[in-house]
């Protein structure tokens, strides 16, 4: 489909120089990546802004162009080819030298210089509690591996005494040019120097501990307090306790994951405990004492006569407690009503007996048929 390069600059047909060149720039600075980076088709609006630049910036392109449109610059070897573009970097760099998004407009991207400081990476790490711990808190021990700075060169990678001089490959510099010829003019791709990794110096003899890298994986260990009321996935975030930083900058932060192993006896609600225990339904229509397992050892707990299936009994304040306000959980007791599988003839014979002085008076019950349903579907 034929473009309408005016269009595409937003410009009148009769622009001068000055307002084409001023439209492509703001147009430039919209798309962007380092602030348009919403648009997934920014790249691509780019390469289209500069195709009609590249024309309608040419005298003898422009003219072709108004006079017989794309079909006049195809036939005379001059349409745009946006598959030559390459990214929007080079393009910049095409463009507007090879300073990019900054230099073009006097802007700062944030990003730090090649001699600032760089702060070293997190680590995450995990740490397995019980239950228990969980509720009370606890200290762990936790082991990792980081990078630290190399003790001998006190990392600048340089065997002490020996200088650090200007990269050889890159003259200092930090960085590779490479200019390509396309049909629009020299197109300078810059990269990174492979050698050096941009800082432009590199020491002339290399440390014999860490080989000139500066650091070194150290093993290492810290105590970590982990608070009552923790739950499972939780991190803890110990500040400057991971890699060491380059160039000067600050040590990376170590995250601590903790893993709450599950607990056989309880399922855990928030805050709030769950368990489960069998009564006899003999014991659950007569009412009895049975015991029940909490964080602090086995307690004992009344279950009240005519106690139905899938009940449940709340212990106030045997659950966890809040990891920051709130009060404590509490323990659900839900009481499952065993009924035996097997009998001896003896108890048939009693339950037999038993069945026979039952009437509908002995059955009936305060709840409708509504909250009958809800009970034993929750249950």
């Amino acid at each position: 489909m034929a473009r309408d390069y005016y269009d595409t600059l937003g410009v009148d047909q009769g622009a001068d120089d000055a307002t084409i060149k001023k439209a492509f720039r703001r147009l430039a600075r919209e798309l962007h990546p380092d602030v348009n980076n919403h648009d997934p088709d920014a790249e691509e609006k780019f390469k289209e802004a500069a195709a009609a630049y590249e024309v309608l910036s040419d005298p003898e392109r422009r003219r072709l162009y108004d006079t017989y449109g794309e079909e006049g610059l195809r036939g005379q070897g001059f349409a745009p080819d946006m598959d030559a573009f390459g990214s929007v970097s080079d393009l910049f760099s095409a463009f507007f030298g090879g300073g990019g998004f900054d230099a073009a407009f006097g802007t700062s991207s944030g990003r730090r210089g090649r001699q600032g400081g760089i702060q070293g990476g997190d680590v995450v790490v995990a740490a397995s509690i019980d239950l228990g711990e969980a509720a009370r808190g606890t200290q762990a021990e936790i082991a990792y591996e980081a990078a630290a700075l190399c003790s001998h060169c006190h990392g600048n990678g340089a065997e002490p005494g020996t200088p650090i001089v200007d990269c050889p490959r890159c003259d200092g510099t930090g960085q590779h040019q490479r200019v390509a010829r396309t049909a629009f003019g020299q197109l300078v791709r810059t990269s990174v120097c492979e050698q050096c990794e941009g800082e432009g110096r590199v020491p002339s003899t290399p440390c014999s501990e860490c080989g000139g890298v500066g650091m070194l994986a150290e093993q290492k260990r810290v105590a970590v307090d982990i608070p009552p009321g923790i739950s499972d996935g939780q991190r803890i975030r110990l500040t400057r306790r991971g890699h060491a930083g380059q160039r000067g900058g600050p040590p990376g932060d170590l995250y601590v994951v903790v893993r709450v192993r599950e607990d056989e006896r309880f399922l855990r609600d928030g805050e709030d405990l769950v368990t489960v225990i069998d009564v006899a339904a003999p014991l659950a229509a007569l009412g009895t004492t049975v015991q029940v397992p909490t964080l602090d050892g086995d307690v004992p707990l009344e279950i009240p006569a005519g106690t139905q299936p899938g009940e449940t009994i709340v212990m106030r304040g045997r659950g966890l407690p809040p990891l920051s306000r709130g009060r404590t959980g509490d323990l659900r007791v839900v009481v499952n009503v065993a009924i035996p599988r097997r009998l001896s003839r003896e108890q048939r014979s009693m339950l037999e007996d038993f069945a026979a002085t039952m009437s509908e008076e002995n059955l009936r019950s305060d709840e409708g048929m509504l909250a009958k349903l809800k009970r034993v579907l929750a249950g």
